[in-house]
């Protein structure tokens, strides 16, 4: 093994398995452990770790199984109620924030596009943080667990469609035709995948369920497989990756599948939030603290107001719409992931992709702080919200 690699690795995950410790004891999501360590190990930081490109390469497995996983929990006849109550609701509180986050780049400068995919990136909330912090046996099958559960579905729907705009842009243009051909090509795969798992996974599937390691296998071949088909059909591997999961997700065995994928999933996500950190430049904070802080800052107080407002108008008590706001007051993580792809796509800039990521730093800190401090989850500081 190449002595560089397993160095790295090792100080990648011995490094996140301190941080990680550290955050559990301040209450902090182990995500931002993640990127604070690769800001410290990463070229920008003290270059422990220089090579930054390689793994941030690897840790795309990690978003591909993310999605994947995310398409195997969708059970689209359970979550259809759900959904026309929350649709509208996700909708205009998601076109609020982007106008935000556009007015807010508008407000220092940067470029036209650069607006658009700042104010994009705003549109969504933190899965991770969202569910984490929601009880489950107390709340997460109640209305409460069902309507957040519903927008962040929602949200995730709409990550997905920009993502697949980002994808098809090179050297700073959109291809627009490349975007039909896409959006042609994207009913014709789901319609393979549906023929493919009715006929071939199936029945592989049930007839070789107690072999576990088989099962394992081909969950995974049938991921990366769909994954590059996508690929060569103009999406991209994400996109693929959560089709090839929403295809077997009312298999009986799409629970066991989703359960035995998680630590892999999770392995490549450290990287990725790894990488995220490394490629962050502190030299920059100089220039980006005030509109981070006033991006983040105005995500922290908007978001809550807004899914109040909008929760209230649909007859939900008052309580119950505070509480959700304030869980869905954060920047996503997809909000990371757009920077990342509109970066490596040449839409926007060193300086905005800093900005999305500095103000979605901000805002799982601050959230975390908020729900931890003030409203039911399994890590309250208060023994009267400690809810598992």
């Amino acid at each position: 093994m190449n002595d560089a690699v397993f160095h790295s690795f090792f100080l990648i995950f011995t490094g996140a398995a301190v941080f990680a410790s550290i955050a559990l004891y301040g209450r902090q999501p182990m995500l931002v452990a993640y990127i604070v360590l690769g800001a410290l190990l990463g070229p920008f930081g003290f270059g422990l770790v220089p090579d930054v490109q390689l793994i941030a390469d690897i840790s795309r497995i990690g978003i591909i199984f993310l999605l994947f996983l995310l398409g195997l929990d969708m059970q689209p006849q359970a979550l259809f109620n759900v959904f026309k109550k929350v649709t509208l609701v996700t909708l205009i509180s998601s076109s609020l924030f982007a106008l935000i986050g556009y007015g807010v780049g508008f407000l220092f400068g940067f470029t036209q596009l650069e607006n658009i995919i700042i104010g994009a990136a705003m549109m969504f909330s933190s899965t991770i943080i969202g569910i984490k912090l929601l009880p489950t046996t107390i709340l997460h099958h109640r209305h409460i667990g069902e309507m957040m559960i519903g927008m962040l579905l929602v949200q995730d729907f709409l990550a997905i469609f920009i993502l697949l705009i980002l994808l098809s842009g090179q050297d700073g243009q959109i291809d627009f035709t490349q975007i039909g051909l896409a959006v042609l090509a994207l009913p014709m795969l789901i319609g393979f995948c549906i023929g493919a798992v009715r006929l071939i996974l199936l029945p592989l599937f049930t007839r070789f369920d107690r072999m576990g390691e088989y099962v394992f296998l081909l969950a995974i071949g049938w991921c990366l497989g769909i994954s590059e088909l996508a690929e060569v059909a103009g999406l991209s591997r994400e996109i693929g990756a959560f089709i090839a999961g929403i295809t077997i997700a009312t298999s009986p065995i799409a629970q066991y599948i989703a359960l035995s994928l998680k630590p892999l999933r999770d392995f490549f996500l450290i990287l990725f939030f790894f990488s995220l950190g490394a490629q962050f430049n502190l030299a920059l904070l100089s220039e980006l603290i005030y509109p981070a802080l006033l991006l983040g800052g105005s995500m922290l107080v908007i978001k809550p107001v807004v899914f109040r407002f909008l929760l209230h108008q649909q007859s939900e008590k008052n309580i119950f719409a505070w509480d959700i706001g304030f869980r869905l007051g954060q920047i996503s993580e997809f909000s990371l992931l757009i920077a990342y792809v509109a970066t490596s796509a040449s839409l926007i800039g060193n300086l905005a992709s800093h900005l999305i990521q500095a103000a979605a730093i901000l805002t799982f800190l601050m959230s975390s702080y908020i729900v931890v401090l003030s409203f039911p989850n399994p890590i309250a500081v208060k023994e009267h919200l400690r809810r598992d």
